[in-house]
């Protein structure tokens, strides 16, 4: 038995929620280990849609769902989401969902932080947050002065942690011309929330070791794509975590060992949400029947994704930062129809060919792709379960892709439906 971590290879959206529930009926734990509400996955199964932030796709399977110290939880969105799925007949419980108690707090003041940053910037300088407290909350984390879970069942040191944070958002709140922060409101809100929160929070570390060596299978689920990784993105263009798949271990609470194979997300195409830059972005006809074909909105802020060629590069880059072992390829049925298709397989900088992306803000935006093209098909892949029911040239730019990046083919997505996949490797059945 092993364990699999799945993470999105471009820059999220890539449908990491559809098969991390497709995958956890073969998997007894399912953990978040980074990010927060910030991410969406969407879960489509028979006539229900389920749209999740912050829980792990396995609470609609009923499986054992963690969410992990690398979490930045906002407890109300937190209680709000399991209410909204409670009324669609998915019932939660501490019995099947853990809230590691060492994990950092978001609290309504990090987005109000978050919201003036990026008013305060101005066009042209606003980096796309969706303004819901993410990077605040992080870098209270990190600059040791955040409230965590188990602090909520401490009064004492809550109250003295409280007056410690707010001594600095209050110092940047005068320079944003913002309110000051009242420390009584926040202790008595905070106290009033622990009843609700605290019957969830567990040392999320020791229950998955207690799975391990029980040798259950454990799948982690990482949020957002390693194009937006704090390190690895395209900076500052990027969330505030690390999204690679090097992140399941620090932000579950097991060693790297746990983590076995390596999934990473990929769509037959490319999208993006927010600003930053897009080598192979179709600012025409072909990008709008993408968007159009694909539903490309988001699913926490529904903005308009920007559409765009696959990009091997890209793929094969963020594959050798997370140490990928293979593919799970989607969206491959909003391809269908289009007379041609390309997919960029090298990089070119005035004269200079590039074969990765580089660091540099001003070298990524002047990047320019190298296509190689492809002949469309005219028969549906929507909904087909076996290779041997795929058009000829859909066969053959799969088999291309996974030449390109240098990783086979695990799994192929050809529809929204949670059963609409063609599995080729079994990530759990090295």
């Amino acid at each position: 038995m092993t364990s699999v971590a799945v993470v999105g290879a471009q820059w999220g959206d890539e449908g990491k929620g559809k098969i991390v529930d497709w995958l956890s009926h073969r998997a007894d734990v399912v953990v978040r280990f980074q990010g927060g509400h910030n991410a969406g996955h969407t879960l489509v199964v028979g006539d229900k849609t389920y749209k999740l932030s912050l829980l792990p796709s396995g609470v609609v399977q009923g499986k054992l769902s963690v969410i992990g110290n690398g979490v930045v939880v906002d407890p109300w969105a937190l209680l709000d989401e399991i209410g909204r799925l409670a009324a669609m007949g998915v019932a939660i419980s501490p019995e099947t969902l853990v809230l590691a108690d060492n994990a950092c707090l978001i609290l309504p003041f990090h987005r109000d932080l978050d919201a003036a940053r990026e008013a305060s910037a101005g066009q042209g300088q606003q980096i796309g947050t969706t303004r819901r407290g993410i990077g605040p909350a992080y870098e209270d984390k990190v600059g040791r002065r955040a409230i965590r879970v188990a602090d909520l069942a401490d009064p004492e040191a809550l109250a003295w942690k409280i007056g410690r944070l707010l001594a600095h958002h209050n110092a940047l709140r005068r320079g944003l011309d913002l309110p000051e922060l009242d420390a009584g409101q926040l202790l008595a809100d905070l106290r009033g929330l622990a009843p609700l929160v605290l019957p969830f929070a567990q040392p999320a570390w020791k229950r998955l070791d207690e799975a391990r060596r029980l040798g259950r299978r454990i799948l982690f689920e990482g949020a957002q794509g390693a194009l937006l990784d704090v390190d690895h993105g395209t900076y500052p263009y990027v969330t505030s975590s690390n999204t690679v798949a090097g992140q399941a271990a620090a932000g579950a609470g097991v060693g790297p060992g746990a983590v076995g194979y390596v999934l990473g997300l990929a769509k037959a195409y490319t999208t993006r949400v927010g600003e930053g830059p897009f080598p192979t972005e179709l600012n025409d006809a072909v990008g709008k029947r993408i968007g159009e074909a694909g539903r490309e909105f988001g699913t926490v802020t529904g903005r308009p994704r920007r559409c765009g060629w696959f990009d091997a590069v890209l793929v094969r880059q963020t594959a050798a930062i997370s140490g990928v072992d293979g593919l799970a390829l989607t969206k491959l049925d909003v391809l269908d129809g289009l007379d041609q298709l390309k997919a960029c397989v090298g990089y070119r900088i005035g004269d200079r060919a590039v074969d990765h992306l580089p660091a540099g803000l001003r070298e990524q935006a002047a990047v320019e792709p190298v296509y190689e093209y492809f002949d469309g098909w005219t028969d549906s892949t929507r909904g087909v379960r076996s290779t041997k029911d795929l058009p000829g040239n859909a066969i053959k730019y799969v088999r291309r892709i996974e030449e390109l990046v240098g990783r086979p083919v695990a799994i192929l997505s050809t529809s929204p439906e949670r059963d609409d996949v063609i599995l080729m490797r079994d990530p759990f059945e090295r």
